[in-house]
């Protein structure tokens, strides 16, 4: 018999790392918990404000999933715009909580809670991460995985060269021309 594990750590793509976890493997759900637990808590913190704040959010969105991931139907080949949805939501209430608090507690007055929440700013964010993770979709298999180890992940061109079985100079070319097609794809008209 071949444990779970053995299993999510085969899986490469989103759809089975999710049905491996909607299933209750642990390993599958950590799989998808590296992967995207920084694009989370980078959308947390530009909702948020605050450090401390955005970890939690980043928990809590990440809680919310594992407890969603049963009835989940995975719609394309990413799960991050279904986290960043969760992600949204978690730092919304966030917000209405921490303000809610600050009416009821006189003495305690937290400068770091924003006072007002810019309602604009958070729309304008959540857009460009839409943009940005349809942007991405468009993007060949490979440097999908590119982007997705380089700049989700954290990786180092030469650990994403050897993770994807090519060369240093491949992951940086493919990278760079990347960026630049993300950066005119998404940057507003006129600018």
């Amino acid at each position: 018999m071949t444990p779970e594990p053995d299993r999510a750590a085969t899986s490469h793509t989103d759809a089975d790392l999710v049905a491996a976890a909607a299933s209750g493997s642990e390993s599958a759900f950590r799989a998808l918990y590296r992967a995207y637990v920084r694009p989370v808590y980078w959308l947390a913190h530009s909702l948020v404000g605050t450090s401390a704040d955005a970890e939690d959010v980043t928990q809590e969105t990440f809680l919310a999933a594992w407890r969603k991931l049963p009835g989940l139907e995975l719609a394309g080949d990413s799960l991050l715009p279904w986290l960043a949805t969760i992600c949204r939501f978690q730092s919304a209430n966030r917000i209405r909580r921490q303000q809610r608090d600050r009416v009821h507690t006189a003495a305690g007055v937290d400068e770091t809670i924003p006072a007002v929440v810019d309602v604009e700013k958070q729309v304008i964010d959540a857009a460009l991460v839409e943009r940005v993770i349809a942007e991405v979709g468009t993007l060949s298999p490979l440097d999908q995985r590119i982007f997705h180890l380089c700049a989700a992940e954290g990786y180092a061109y030469q650990a994403a060269a050897d993770e994807l079985g090519v060369s240093h100079g491949v992951v940086r070319n493919r990278l760079s021309r990347i960026r630049t097609q993300l950066r005119n794809s998404i940057e507003p008209e006129g600018t």
